[in-house]
């Protein structure tokens, strides 16, 4: 069979739930009110984040910066989903699916990068309280949520380079809902051993080490934790980064399943439900989870709305 590589066709079948045709309508409505929940929630988190002087803070600058990522990436895959779930044209054209790969690999990459500087920032505040405005100078500030899309989207560069070199010997039915590389490696029509390998290193640097990094930071902070004598002072402490643990469980979880297993052991079904949660429920969620657990969230919502109402 001839081998030609991602770049010789001209689009890509994307078979998503074909299968399941009972259950396409019912993922339609609940996606799309995810997604309505996931544009709402987020805008609003950067709507306040920016309205409200004492959201003016490292903390709400890099939630801000999560709540952007989130809007983009669930964007970037669940309209095309939506038409895919409604439309009897699956098809997606090679552009399309270039351009998707690398926008979501690229946002998905800076959301593990970002999640790590979340980290350290609630390691400063909760262990160097004193030095905290020093520390997390403005400047440092745009500085790491820089690095987390440079660092993000140069790894998207390599993996989508490396995913549409892959001989693919003319197939183009995709069994997932959007161009992604674990759905690729299945379409391969070589041994994707060594590719295997070259995905996994990437996936351990944009994956574990801020994983680890994340580890450490929380393992200082509960210590220092401990060491508060007042039991408000300790919910406080813990009430700021309960918030951000609870986010980095449900986004990591999700993406060590999709991204760090051998792709024999790979269940394309379970990949799909998997890849729902990370791309739609976890962006949709992650405002609820700031918000009702936030009393300055909470308080700045409050704020702008009683402020609109007496405008009136």
């Amino acid at each position: 069979m001839e081998q030609k590589n991602g770049s010789s066709l001209t689009g890509f079948v994307l078979l998503a739930f074909s299968d399941r045709p009972q259950l396409e309508l019912v993922l339609f409505v609940v996606l799309l009110i995810f997604y309505i929940f996931a544009l709402l929630g987020n805008t609003t988190i950067i709507a306040l984040s920016h309205l409200d002087p004492h959201l003016h803070t490292p903390m709400y600058f890099f939630l801000s910066n999560l709540s952007f990522l989130d809007l983009c990436y669930t964007t970037s895959i669940v309209p095309q989903l939506l038409v895919n779930l409604r439309g009897t044209d699956k098809s997606i054209s090679f552009g399309g699916c270039v351009v998707q790969l690398f926008i979501s690999l690229g946002l998905g990459g800076t959301e593990c990068v970002l999640l790590g500087v979340m980290a350290f920032d609630r390691y400063v505040a909760v262990c160097r309280p004193l030095y905290y405005t020093v520390i997390m100078h403005p400047r440092l500030c745009d500085l790491m949520a820089s690095a987390s899309w440079f660092i993000g989207f140069a790894n998207s560069l390599l993996q989508t380079v490396l995913t549409f070199l892959l001989p693919i010997c003319g197939r183009n039915k995709l069994d997932h809902f959007f161009c992604e590389v674990p759905a690729f490696l299945k379409l391969a029509c070589i041994d994707t051993s060594m590719i295997q390998s070259e995905m996994f290193f990437l996936g351990v640097f944009i994956l574990l080490i801020p994983v680890t990094s994340i580890m450490f930071s929380y393992c200082q902070i509960v210590r220092a934790i401990l060491r508060i004598k007042s039991a408000a002072g300790q919910r406080k402490a813990f009430g700021t980064c309960g918030s951000h643990l609870i986010v980095v469980t449900l986004f990591y979880g999700t993406a060590i399943y999709a991204y760090l297993q051998p792709s024999n052991n790979y269940s394309q079904d379970q990949g799909k439900f998997i890849a729902l949660f990370y791309t739609i429920v976890t962006p949709m969620i992650n405002p609820l989870i700031y918000t009702l657990r936030n009393k300055d969230v909470k308080g700045a919502m409050r704020k702008v709305l009683w402020k609109d109402y007496d405008s009136r």
